[in-house]
């Protein structure tokens, strides 16, 4: 034990060296970015940081060399958003952010608000849930309602992104790439999964069943226990269930919610056959425009990172600095791009914390950042 207390007192010796170091690395970086604003240098010069790098993992042992390559890749960094930040100022995304946080008082009670499916489904559920009284459009896809929300035929619109027991709604993460929009709200809702069929039918009738793929991945142990039933998938949960309320037929169910028994006249033939009693879809509100609100706990952002070696730990160690707790990291593939892929962050975060705020001008002014996209500030529920 002696020896060990030992050992933590140099090591804070060592970590007292450090800091002085590290802020007068910092000062001399301001005069850098002194010099280069009058000379109208660029603030990256990757040949010198290459330079560098050499010349440092040279001096150190071989089992150190990727250890000290991390080191000074995360001083660079850190040196050079203070260098951007000094030459530039706030970016303007920062001050959309708190243009739109000082413009937002408190969430619509009233909307227009975009759903796919029909009466019934889940989306129309978390919108009845997070508007008081909203007036509701129906589209056959996300596509749709992502294009509703894009030319203004509606105020909102309601999609779901994730499941906790199947996971992330892919279908909703590729369209993120195609269309814009940004994101005023999120909501988690409890999903209880019954089996809808014509009133009158037993379980020993069903030969098929129809839902949204994402259902019928919930409801795998049920099917699984029922290999004579034949799964469909369908658009909807509750375009499913009106489906087999019009087709007449005793041998066909659907995977629904209760509500879209009554809605379409049909028997509940078995309930809560979903895999996992913690069963919650999360659901995001999207509109055309940036609305923050003063009850904004969430961040997103969206991103494209050069195809190289600790390039997503250098963005990851960005949010590490500033105490933010990242929620969700989600990867898509980029459409016609070999290994390309873009990433989701969602990220824990009031909109008028300065420090997340600079990390925000950071990440949309970094050069090495190929593609930078900020979804929106909001509360989730």
């Amino acid at each position: 034990m002696e020896d060990l207390k030992k050992a933590r007192q140099e090591i804070d010796a060592i970590d007292e060296e450090l800091v002085k170091l590290f802020v007068r690395r910092l000062e001399v970086s301001a005069r850098v970015a002194a010099s280069k604003r009058e000379s109208g240098a660029g603030v990256s010069d990757p040949a010198r940081e290459r330079a560098i790098i050499s010349r440092v993992t040279a001096e150190v042992p071989p089992e150190f060399e990727n250890g000290a390559r991390l080191f000074f890749n995360t001083l660079f960094s850190i040196s050079k958003a203070r260098q951007r930040l000094l030459l530039s100022g706030e970016a303007p995304l920062a001050k959309s952010v708190r243009g739109a946080l000082a413009a937002g008082s408190r969430f619509p009670r009233r909307a227009l608000v975009a759903c796919c499916g029909t009466e019934g489904s889940y989306a129309q559920q978390a919108t009845t849930l997070m508007f008081a009284a909203p007036t509701i459009a129906y589209f056959e896809s996300f596509e749709n309602v992502f294009e509703a929300v894009e030319k203004g035929l509606c105020q909102y619109g309601m999609l779901p992104v994730e499941n906790s027991a199947a996971g992330s709604v892919a279908a909703v993460y590729d369209l993120m790439l195609r269309h814009r929009f940004h994101i005023v709200r999120g909501l988690r809702l409890k999903i209880d999964h019954v089996l809808l069929a014509s009133r009158g039918t037993s379980l020993a009738d069903i030969r098929e069943v129809t839902s949204h793929p994402h259902a019928l991945a919930q409801c795998k142990e049920f099917l699984r226990a029922h290999p004579e039933i034949r799964a469909t998938p369908a658009a909807n949960t509750a375009i499913a269930a009106r489906t087999v309320a019009e087709s007449g037929r005793r041998d066909f169910a659907a995977i629904a919610s209760r509500p879209c028994a009554e809605l379409y006249g049909l028997g509940v033939v078995a309930e809560g056959i979903q895999d996992a009693s913690y069963n919650y879809t999360r659901f995001i509100c999207i509109s055309k425009d940036l609305e923050i609100y003063p009850d904004a706990n969430k961040f997103t952002v969206m991103l494209s990172l050069p195809h190289r070696p600790g390039a997503l730990n250098a963005i990851i160690s960005k949010f590490a600095s500033i105490d933010v707790n990242l929620t969700k990291l989600e990867s898509r593939p980029i459409p016609g791009m070999d290994f390309e892929f873009r990433f989701t962050f969602d990220f824990e975060a009031a909109p008028n914390d300065d420090g997340v705020l600079a990390l925000l001008s950071e990440l949309s002014s970094d050069p090495d950042i190929e593609h930078f996209d900020f979804l929106g500030a909001y509360c989730e529920h």
